[in-house]
């Protein structure tokens, strides 16, 4: 599995888990019984109070502990608690009972799906996603369409499970061979700009690369990208990536890689894209450790 912690509304600042919890077809709604509602009513107080303690965890994997009290803690400081009163969607799917419910937070709304453990008298938290494909609500079969999300979601879930394997690629190659030739890897340069000349091909190469770029990390990888200059010495392009809110959102990917290592990998791949289109790079965030998703590309052409 992984997860995706991320108390997610796109744009805000607040980054919770995300994890795959779709319902199958065969999770039918059922109307919350009252067992159900206690369960729900002593969490948000438990939630409220500060009392969901490591004790009354139980994750899908152990080494989320940590991650998830984290963030439950984010939620609890910008919890508007009035929302949490409304009767919320349960779907009971064995000894597990998911609660469905919209929050807002930083004055955007969201559906949230909380997963709890029912043990007898008692209950454990274990989850906690902000994305929620509802294919319980396929209809009949046979079918050839399926509930979709958002076009911003489905560019995270890309760029989540692609830098999942990346990352698991990278860690392997630094224990066989070094870090050295696990950074190297990620080289592309020559690649990335054979691929701008010819298919942007109705302008001088150097050109080409900035436009690539920009169409690239826009319509390909769903990134927010501003072309702000450019110029034969000089382009700037700024870019609001998933990149780095992904280190925050996925919680299992500070499990694998230091930050310092996650950055230098962004660093590798764009100053090596740069280098082939013949251009220096500086990159520049408006924090020293890229913590915020938006940075800044300035170019300069190589002397």
């Amino acid at each position: 599995m992984k997860e995706r912690l991320r108390f997610r509304m796109l744009g805000a600042g607040i980054v919770i888990f995300l994890v795959f919890t779709g319902f199958t077809a065969s999770a039918a709604q059922t109307a919350p019984g009252p067992d159900d509602l206690r369960i729900w009513k002593e969490f948000v107080l438990a939630l409220k109070k500060e009392n969901v303690s490591p004790d009354r965890m139980r994750p899908y994997y152990e080494e989320f502990k940590e991650p998830l009290l984290r963030f439950l803690k984010e939620m609890r400081e910008k919890a508007t608690w009035s929302e949490w009163e409304a009767v919320p969607e349960v779907h009971r799917v064995g000894n597990q009972v998911h609660f469905l419910i919209p929050l807002t937070f930083d004055g955007r709304t969201g559906n949230y799906c909380f997963t709890l453990i029912s043990q007898g008298d008692h209950w454990f938290f274990q989850h906690l996603e902000a994305i929620n494909i509802r294919m319980d609500k396929i209809g009949a079969l046979p079918a050839s369409t399926f509930p979709d999300v958002p076009e911003e979601t489905k560019a995270h879930i890309r760029e989540e499970t692609h830098w999942s394997r990346e990352i698991h690629v990278f860690n392997f190659i630094a224990k066989e061979k070094g870090k050295p030739a696990a950074f190297d890897f990620f080289k592309d340069g020559n690649g990335y700009f054979l691929a701008a000349k010819v298919w942007v091909p109705f302008v001088e190469p150097r050109r080409a690369f900035i436009l690539y770029l920009c169409w690239e990390q826009a319509n390909l990888t769903g990134n927010k990208v501003t072309l702000e200059k450019l110029e034969d010495n000089e382009a700037r392009v700024r870019l609001q990536t998933y990149y780095f809110g992904l280190y925050k959102a996925a919680a299992h990917l500070s499990q694998q890689i230091s930050f310092e290592d996650y950055k230098q990998i962004f660093e590798t791949i764009w100053q090596d894209r740069a280098h082939a289109a013949g251009w220096d790079l500086v990159i520049e965030s408006n924090d020293s450790e890229y913590r915020g998703s938006e940075c800044l590309f300035r170019f300069q052409k190589k002397s």
